[in-house]
Formats: structure tokens, C-alpha cells, sequence
């Protein structure tokens, strides 16, 4: 089951980045991405409130504590992240943020004892590969663009170290957060998938809490969360991949971490078939060759 979670998670997320997109796209907000938090975090800790009363469960607080390494990597990733989105129109895009997969693999096959098959290594190479080629033609695509039409746009838009960092700095953290859940929930077992879960959710509403905090009462400004559709639509999609996500890593987590470092390319179909984009032929030759991994591993998981 954890090929079936690993995708829906992969959908989820490659939706959610969607509206982080349409969600970040004023210039002029300056905390848009401390709002994204806030939205997250609050619709995170719904559904953990909603998980525990309809399941039944038991949540011992101090499982936030023992957890807290994983859901602090996670949640400062994600942070970094929606601030890149401000950036990613000009600079590599968002597919080198998700090669995070790829890292966490790396790791896991360099500390763990886990063995890979020749289908599992051949589908982590075609997804992981896809993605870093993807983002290179993204930037090429860009830099012609912006040669052609002569554009003269703010030095924050422009492909430097700044709009670079952004996407590197996801990368790094998501996969230490990706490989720090392979320990806690494959590796050791030291925490189950509910209490992972809940922890991590709760965890991310405390600080939607403080972020609220931020925003109302030292930067003074209104947050009006029914004006803010897109972030909400981004966080329902963020918690359901997250559901899922949490449940993959728990069964196969090497193989599962690079299929879920996909959802990049859900996201770049959803934002042609909606946002009326247009794919180039190279970006439609990868898409297919990163789909053919995703095959592959999915065949390899029944062998």
C-alpha cells in the first residue's frame, strides 16, 4: 500500500503547490508567507483535533517533544519555500526544491540498512534525474524570455544567489526532515504513524499560533483568512498529502521519498491544464520519462 499512499501523496501535494503559487503571487504582501503558515497550521490542527475524535485515539502530548527534530525540519523547509515562491518565475524552479527525494534516498541507503532492488535504483535515477533536468529547462525556458522581451524586472527577480538559495535551502531541510522520519518511523520504530501525525500537526499549529501572533499584534495587519482562498485550498491539499505521506514513509521509506519528490510534476500539469501554461516538447519528453519511473517503481513494490 505504500506505492498508493507515496502517489496520492504526490497528487496532494503537486495540487497544493498550485495554490501556493496563485496564493503568493502579490507583490506587495510581504508576510504572505507567514499567512501560509498560519492557514496550514490552523487546518492542520483541525483535522488532528477531527483525526483523534473520529479514530478514537489517545494523543500524550510529549510526543510533540520526541518528535519535534522531524517537525522542526519539516516546517522551517516548508517556510523557506513559500517564500520562494515569490522567486520562482525567474529562478530555477520548484522541481530543484523537490529533488529532496533524491537526498533523503542518498542518505537513506548511506545510514540505513536498506537494500535496493535494480528496478528500485533504475526508477529513483529516471524520477530524481527528471526533476533536475525539468528545473534546468525551466531556467533555460525563463532566461530566453526574459532575453527576447527585453524585461526589466527588480533585482529580486532576477536568477542570482538569492532566488537560488530559496529552493536549495528547501531541499536541504526537507530531505533532513524526510530522512529523520525514516528513523523515527522505518529504521527504529520510535514513534507510530498516529502519533507522528499528531505531532506534527499540532506542532505546526502552535506555530500558526505564533505567526498570528506576528502578524495582528507587532506587524499590525488584518488577516481576513475568507479572503484568502487559495492559501485555505493550499492547506487542505497539504494536510491530505501529509495523511498519506506519513503512512508511505512508515513502510518503504527510501523507495517512497523520491516518488513523493515528484509531485513537481503533478504541479507543472495541473498549472498548464489550469493556469493555461504551455509544456515544451523536452519538458513533455521528461514528464514522460519521470512517469515511466514511477511505473517501475510501482511494479518493483509488487515483485
Amino acid at each position: 500500500m505504500w506505492f498508493l499512499f507515496a502517489l496520492v501523496t504526490a497528487l496532494c501535494w503537486g495540487c497544493a503547490d498550485l495554490f501556493y503559487k496563485e496564493g503568493s503571487l502579490d507583490e506587495s504582501d510581504r508576510l504572505s508567507h507567514l499567512k501560509l503558515v498560519v492557514t496550514v497550521g490552523l487546518v492542520m490542527g483541525i483535522h488532528g483535533v477531527l483525526y483523534m475524535i473520529i479514530c478514537g485515539i489517545s494523543f500524550d502530548p510529549f510526543q510533540m517533544v520526541r518528535y519535534f527534530p522531524v517537525s522542526a525540519m519539516y516546517i522551517l523547509s516548508m517556510a523557506i519555500g513559500y517564500v520562494g515562491f515569490r522567486y520562482l518565475e525567474v529562478s530555477i524552479a520548484s522541481p530543484v526544491g523537490n529533488s529532496s527525494g533524491a537526498l533523503t534516498a542518498i542518505l537513506c541507503f548511506c545510514f540505513l540498512s536498506t537494500a535496493l532492488g535494480a528496478l528500485e535504483i533504475v526508477s529513483i535515477i529516471l524520477i530524481t534525474g527528471g526533476v533536475l533536468l525539468l528545473a534546468i529547462l525551466e531556467k533555460r525556458d525563463k532566461n530566453e524570455v526574459l532575453h527576447s522581451e527585453r524585461v526589466d524586472l527588480s533585482p529580486k527577480y532576477r536568477v542570482g544567489v538569492l532566488a537560488i538559495l530559496f529552493p536549495i535551502l528547501y531541499a536541504v531541510f526537507d530531505s533532513l526532515g524526510t530522512f529523520a522520519d525514516a528513523l523515527y518511523l522505518d529504521e527504529f520504530q520510535l514513534i507510530s504513524e498516529d502519533d507522528a501525525l499528531l505531532a506534527y500537526e499540532f506542532t505546526f499549529f502552535i506555530c500558526a499560533v505564533l505567526c498570528y501572533f506576528y502578524i495582528r499584534v507587532v506587524k499590525r495587519q488584518r488577516f481576513n483568512l475568507w479572503r484568502e482562498r487559495e492559501k485555505v485550498y493550499a492547506a487542505l491539499f497539504e494536510t491530505g498529502g501529509q495523511f498519506f505521506y506519513v503512512f508511505a514513509m512508515a513502510e518503504n521509506a527510501i523507495v517512497a521519498a523520491p516518488l513523493v519528490g515528484s509531485y513537481s510534476i503533478f504541479s507543472m500539469l495541473l498549472s498548464r491544464i489550469f493556469l493555461k501554461e504551455k509544456l515544451s516538447k523536452a519538458q513533455y519528453a521528461v514528464v514522460v520519462v519521470v512517469m515511466v519511473g514511477i511505473v517501475l517503481m510501482g511494479i518493483a513494490d509488487e515483485l
